[in-house]
């Protein structure tokens, strides 16, 4: 039915429920490690430098599939891109699970990164592609909502096969261990999301860029309840270069020859969300709470109070972002990140060694506990769906694709620098010093934020500059 504005509110809904399905699978993905870890040190024979870049290998994969699947999407459409993604997700979940080496598991997680890497940009540039402006945010933030459902998803599901199995290293059905059945039980969520992307359509946007528009107008007709499409149709061929379609040269301005200034927007914002540290948190909460005491159960119970008190800082991001704008919830969630990163560190800095591992007083580890927690809704209020929103929509058409390659390729560059340094920051220098870092990080992104990030909440895709 048409709703308010003659969008077509319920096959929108259809559409973003779909596409953000790739949100799920990038957080199910991402946080599946989280439980596997000592299963993989077991299973390998694994050193800390060893385990470090099996955790963080599928982030080699990410950086790459974000950045082909930005140009991918330029040449064979954003559902395709998804299409493959999807058949990725199979593939590394079956591959994880049966992997009899390191090699082969390094193999099949870095498919996965691939297939995570094309959902973290394509997902919100399609729904950016496809929602109402005056929407786009609450719409496009939904995919932050999947990814933390995926991600708590995932932690629920490594906790209630370790506990069914007495652990993740022990056997369970057909006499696989649990870790492994822990990778397996993403093919379900996955499969669904192939089969249901062939009952959405292609990006109107992507299908002018082709020169598809009796296409383009038709997908418009079902968006938009049949208003205003000959309009939109002119706007979208404005904003796009009658002389050639988009290509990644046109990230250099056409009158200085240098890339031009929302590119670095674009790449600081990719890059101070993962210098902040939310990842550790996600990837090593197990070993992080078990560093500092806590048991693996009650680290798993932690990691899943994390993932729902992250579900309902996105939803309050949701209510907010098309009100207050994307950057006041930038700058909240800086300040409050590094607030919270700082209690951290001092926690950690209380600590005292005994045989060698961290032990802290009951008052300094719930104090650790609370500012964390407080420290990952802070993110997901704020850096965690707004930097994808933006991502998704703040570059003009014509260069969108290869904006979104360049910047998804500098965050998940940075996602693995941060993941692959964590266990020897965590054995040689500690984790006082460790998220010290990540607090001073998280105080130079407001300086960035408020310098260099402009609002585009209520603004149409065609109305952005470049």
């Amino acid at each position: 039915m048409a709703g308010e504005n003659s969008e077509n509110i319920r096959f929108i809904g259809i559409i973003v429920s779909v596409a953000t399905l790739g949100g799920f699978l990038f957080g199910f993905d991402s946080g599946v490690i989280n439980g596997t870890v000592d299963g993989l040190q077991e299973a390998f024979d694994s050193t800390t430098v060893g385990t470090g870049f099996n955790v963080a290998s599928m982030l080699l994969g990410c950086a790459v599939g974000a950045f082909i699947a930005g140009r991918l999407a330029d040449i064979i459409g954003r559902r395709a891109v998804l299409l493959i993604a999807a058949a990725f997700f199979i593939i590394s979940a079956w591959g994880s699970g049966i992997a009899s080496d390191a090699t082969v598991f390094v193999i099949a997680r870095i498919l996965g990164g691939l297939a995570v890497g094309a959902a973290s940009v394509i997902a919100p540039a399609y729904i950016s592609e496809v929602a109402p402006a005056d929407r786009r945010g609450r719409l496009s933030s939904i995919q932050q909502v999947m990814i933390i459902i995926g991600l708590t998803a995932a932690f629920l599901s490594n906790y209630v096969l370790a506990e069914v199995a007495g652990g993740s290293r022990a056997q369970i059905w057909g006499g696989y261990e649990a870790w492994r059945w822990m990778f397996w039980a993403e093919l379900i969520p996955a499969t669904l999301f192939l089969v249901l992307l062939f009952f959405i359509p292609e990006s109107p946007r992507y299908l002018v860029a082709k020169g598809r528009e009796q296409e383009a107008e038709a997908v418009l007709n079902r968006l938009r309840g049949g208003k205003g499409v000959s309009e939109k149709l002119h706007e979208i061929r404005g904003s796009l270069a009658d002389d050639h379609r988009p290509r990644l040269s046109d990230l250099l301005s056409s009158q200085t020859g240098r890339i031009r200034t929302i590119v670095w927007v674009g790449i600081g914002l990719a890059t101070f969300q993962q210098l902040v540290g939310i990842n550790i948190v996600f990837y090593y909460g197990a070993v992080l709470w078990q560093a500092v005491g806590f048991t693996e159960n009650d680290a798993l119970k932690i990691n899943i109070l994390s993932g729902a008190l992250s579900i309902g800082a996105v939803f309050f991001a949701i209510a907010l972002i098309d009100r207050i704008g994307r950057k006041p919830l930038l700058l909240i969630g800086s300040v409050a990140m590094a607030i919270g990163l700082t209690v951290m560190a001092l926690a950690f800095a209380s600590g005292s060694l005994v045989n060698g591992e961290l032990v802290l007083s009951d008052g300094a580890g719930l104090a650790a506990l609370i500012a964390a927690n407080a420290y990952v809704v802070a993110f997901n209020f704020s850096w965690g769906p707004v930097m994808w929103v933006m991502l998704g929509e703040m570059f003009p058409n014509q260069i969108r694709g290869s904006g979104l390659a360049v910047s998804g390729f500098a965050q998940w560059g940075t996602n693995f620098l941060i993941i692959i340094s964590f266990p020897w920051l965590l054995a040689n220098i500690g984790l006082p010093i460790t998220y010290g870092f990540y607090a001073m990080a998280a105080v130079i992104s407001v300086i960035f934020v408020a310098k260099m990030v402009r609002e585009t909440a209520g603004r149409e895709l065609e109305a952005m500059e470049g």
